[in-house]
């Protein structure tokens, strides 16, 4: 199945936000060095950002389950998308968040 056909259906696909690179120094690392974050969007950023739209989505799939439960909502089939795009979204947010904590511990257990 090609994208133009979901593109026809009204969704679009997700596209991640680019990271720019910063210029690179003296010594082919970053201007500020390699202590320095990445200029432009941070990784706390970048994280709040996710969390920001997985709470929009649920919150778009609240809505439309209240519709659906109050009879106001034309086609059901809205509800059942928006409800699964919000239980996709919160395991893939809960499967990130292990992995980071995963790579927590492992870096916490590097002897120095």
């Amino acid at each position: 199945m090609s994208v133009s056909g979901i593109e026809a259906m009204g969704f679009t696909p997700y596209v991640a936000p680019q990271v720019p690179t910063p210029p690179a120094g003296p010594g082919g690392v970053g201007a500020a060095g390699a202590t320095a974050g990445v200029q432009g969007a941070s990784f706390g950023d970048l994280v709040l950002d996710g969390i920001d739209r997985l709470e929009g989505v649920q919150d778009r799939s609240d809505q439309l389950a209240v519709k659906a439960a109050t009879g106001d909502l034309q086609n059901l089939h809205d509800y059942t998308i928006a409800a699964t795009e919000a239980t996709v979204t919160t395991q893939m947010t809960v499967a990130v968040r292990n992995k980071a904590v995963e790579a927590f511990t492992e870096i916490m257990r590097m002897q120095v």
